[in-house]
């Protein structure tokens, strides 16, 4: 009998936990009316909505009026940026070049459909860290509304910015911060009333609730207008109707998520600080992308110098049964290799990255078992 498979790459998605199904299933069976009628189905189906809306603002310490249910971190994040230019006045955003693909396209769009916003990229280190001075400077010479948009952690590298220190400096000079959340919701405490954030998102998928939903929370002080047009849906910020079950599955997810915080942390932090001692040991020509002692703990990015050995590395970890990845999945199929790691070692990088993510459900056998492949195949 064969080994199962070694799932490594809950950064590009999480399984869904058995406790999220169960709630899900529920809403399925039983409440199957529409949110916005006003008979006895619909109000059953728009108290089971708004229960998830308290769940999600409570683990924020937001307002239920700020948090609006997407179907995902990518609408959410475009959500954001696109409102602020046409509803908040914003003519200049400040991010940087290793954002995930949905908040750099939005400003592709943004730069060439509305001429007169500036679209201004802050310096990195070589870890992928945001160059606070820059930022501050970037800051203190503008002349018109500013957005700053960077991301909580790196999907690829983990790398992370501290929310309470950017969003005081955008307070001190008056702009709005956006933040997508994404990859650290659920992982780690965040409090919109004690940071100056405008904006930020989240993705059930990342959490283990279900793929297709998620949401966005926009500070009460933000009057944005409708994103998507039609019906009266999410206080008439967001027309269609709601995924009810996706909602609470979301809200079930993040819930778990939070609860459980620190002991999932402590037994991934423990797989991660295992894989890092071994590829010491059997690797020491290896080295990681980003900042692996400050970074996200779920997330390891190694670098493998460039070799015939190396070159089908994805390729065979797959083939023996070990799930992770080159970047992120939004990439997939494409052979242009991570803008992430082009941003920070140039265009003519080229060591073979990979990228594995943990779950708290990963074990120290599974551990090994990528450890034994990759002393197969790079040995």
């Amino acid at each position: 009998m064969s080994n199962p498979r070694v799932y490594l790459d809950n950064a590009a998605t999480t399984p869904l936990d058995p406790q999220v199904i169960e709630a899900m299933t529920a809403v399925m069976k039983d409440v199957h009316g529409n949110p916005s009628s006003i008979h006895a189905e619909g109000r059953q189906a728009r108290t089971t909505i708004e229960q998830a809306r308290r769940t999600i603002a409570k683990h924020l310490n937001a307002s239920i009026g700020e948090i609006f249910f997407t179907s995902g971190g990518t609408e959410a994040n475009n959500m954001a940026l696109k409102c602020a230019v046409r509803d908040l006045g914003v003519r200049r955003i400040i991010s940087s070049p290793t954002e995930h693909h949905c908040v750099l396209h939005s400003l592709d769009s943004i730069g060439k459909q509305e001429d007169a916003v500036e679209i201004v990229q802050v310096k990195l280190d070589e870890k992928g860290r945001v160059d606070l001075a820059d930022l501050s400077r970037l800051l203190a010479g503008q002349s018109q509304k500013t957005m700053v948009s960077l991301m909580h952690s790196n999907n690829e590298i983990g790398t992370m910015i501290d929310l309470q220190e950017i969003g005081a400096l955008c307070e001190e000079h008056g702009a709005y911060f956006h933040s997508d959340t994404v990859q650290t919701m659920g992982y780690y405490p965040i409090d919109v009333e004690a940071t100056a954030i405008s904006f930020l998102s989240g993705a059930a998928h990342k959490f283990y609730g279900p793929k297709g939903v998620g949401f966005i929370y926009i500070n009460g002080d933000n009057n944005i207008k409708p994103y998507l047009d039609g019906g009266a849906q999410e206080r008439n910020m967001r027309a269609g109707t709601e995924n009810t079950y996706g909602i609470v599955g979301m809200a079930t997810a993040l819930d778990l998520a939070c609860q459980e915080r620190e002991d999932r942390e402590q037994k991934i932090r423990s797989l991660r600080t295992y894989l890092c001692e071994q590829l010491a040991k059997d690797f020491p020509e290896a080295d990681f992308n980003g900042d692996p002692t400050q970074g996200h703990y779920k997330v390891l990015n190694l670098r493998f110098p460039p070799s015939p050995k190396t070159e089908l590395l994805l390729f065979n970890l797959d083939i023996a049964g070990i799930s992770v990845s080159g970047g992120s999945a939004c990439s997939s199929g494409t052979d242009t290799g991570s803008h992430v790691i082009r941003a920070l070692r140039g265009d003519d990088d080229d060591a073979v990255n990979i990228r594995v993510s943990f779950s708290h459900h990963n074990t120290k056998e599974e551990v090994d078992r990528l450890l034994a492949v990759l002393r197969s195949v790079l040995r």
